[in-house]
């Protein structure tokens, strides 16, 4: 049983209680785990109406993950932000075979003037909407749907040592799910702030948190995490005081 103060998680949809030594144990901590964020830059967030692949929903967690992503690393837990690169000459996409998306995506929302401008190295499109400090990371180059393809983030999360991937950006149904697939696929465990990632709309949001709660980990709130995360009281106690916690 929940209370409105007490750690949870959602399982398809469904609040359940989320105990820091339960199930998910591996999940909630911090000396192995590192924050991912998933293309939160102007070629989506600019509110500048040449944005070539616009994502206003996304615009609502800019300020929210910038404070999660403080308090990540006042818990010791590196960041890293990815975003999507193509480069100048456009052959990895456009003038070489476009993503899918392009074709697909316009379907459902319309055309998307400017978006053959998308993601093109040295373009004002790359810039971060959100806050990136001197000791965060940066992986880039991202081409397609997943933050591992065709990048080195595999290669750096080995390199730091690091067993679980907490996702947050956009989009919940695209970029995300594609990213906790691939971590998954690749041994990590996925913890997916449901709080802090968007979907093209609501129900395929909560369609992806869903999914991701079902087959590849753990869906929970930044606030949830952060608390799970906080050293415990007794053992906190015990050391400032030089006795052992009983």
């Amino acid at each position: 049983m929940t209370t409105p103060s007490s750690p949870s998680h959602r399982v398809y949809g469904e609040r359940r209680p989320l105990e820091r030594d339960g199930a998910f144990a591996e999940w909630l901590d911090p000396a192995t785990s590192a924050v991912v964020s998933i293309d939160m830059h102007d070629g989506h967030l600019s509110t500048e109406p040449d944005c070539p692949c616009p994502a206003p929903r996304g615009r609502e967690v800019v300020a929210p993950v910038d404070a999660f992503h403080r308090s990540a690393r006042a818990a010791g837990v590196p960041v890293i932000h990815v975003r999507s690169e193509v480069r100048a000459s456009g052959v990895d996409d456009v003038r070489g075979v476009p993503s899918a998306w392009r074709t697909t995506f316009p379907q459902w929302v319309g055309p998307i003037p400017g978006a053959d401008q998308h993601a093109l190295a040295g373009s004002r499109w790359t810039r971060f909407t959100t806050e990136v400090l001197p000791g965060d990371e940066v992986v880039t180059g991202k081409k397609r749907l997943s933050a591992f393809y065709p990048t080195d983030l595999d290669f750096l999360l080995r390199q730091m040592g690091v067993r679980t991937v907490v996702l947050d950006g956009i989009m919940a149904d695209c970029c995300v799910l594609n990213t906790a697939f691939d971590a998954n696929n690749l041994s990590y465990r996925v913890v997916v702030l449901e709080d802090l990632v968007r979907g093209t709309d609501e129900v395929l949001e909560a369609a992806a948190l869903a999914v991701v709660s079902l087959h590849l980990g753990l869906v929970t709130t930044s606030s949830d995490l952060v608390t799970a995360w906080a050293p415990e009281p007794a053992l906190t106690a015990g050391v400032a005081t030089g006795v052992a916690a009983r």
